[in-house]
């Protein structure tokens, strides 16, 4: 496994449009289908990578914490699944269902989502203000698989509440670090 890190898409970076397979309820959705009054979370991730999986727990928490307050979340696969079978649409499903996911994972089959959003792995995180702004991109803690820091959310959490308070969002940010999606040749 390749460590990769987040490319940091430029803060200020109106939110790619979309409109992706949600495998879970099997529709079409649009950012603007799951985007929340007071900011959207987009995260890139995929089914079999030790540092997602090491973070689904905490990916739950954090929607069921903060959809009630006007959060948007979405979770998006974008391997190529040719490749890596176990990232496919029904295997996607039986994550969704197997974590709880309280949002949509949908299937980006083409990349040009990923591509769009400048994502280079999972998990991949980025935050929206209500005007579909980048406000914030990176990790979401400094946990990862094997470190023994606790999985908190942190960094995530920081920056969602800081738009809930109208205050600035941190600009010291720590890319994500994790799997390479896996791109089509």
């Amino acid at each position: 496994m390749s460590l990769t890190s987040s490319t940091m898409l430029a803060l200020g970076t109106k939110a790619p449009a979309f409109r992706l397979l949600d495998t879970v309820d099997e529709e079409m959705l649009s950012f603007e289908d799951v985007k929340g009054s007071k900011g959207t979370v987009v995260m890139f991730i995929c089914n079999h990578c030790p540092f997602v999986m090491h973070i689904n727990p905490e990916i739950v928490r954090l929607a069921n914490d903060y959809r009630a307050t006007g959060f948007g979340f979405v979770a998006i696969s974008s391997n190529d699944v040719e490749k890596y079978p176990q990232d496919g649409p029904q295997l996607m499903q039986q994550t969704a269902y197997e974590n709880a996911y309280p949002f949509p994972y949908l299937y980006d089959q083409s990349q040009d989502v990923a591509r769009a959003y400048q994502a280079a792995c999972t998990p991949d995180f980025y935050l929206f203000d209500s005007e579909d702004k980048l406000i914030y991109r990176g990790q979401l803690d400094n946990s990862r698989p094997s470190n023994g820091i606790p999985l908190t959310g942190r960094s995530m959490r920081e920056a969602i509440d800081a738009l809930l308070g109208n205050k600035e969002v941190m600009k010291n940010q720590k890319p994500s670090v994790g799997c390479g999606i896996k791109w089509k040749s």
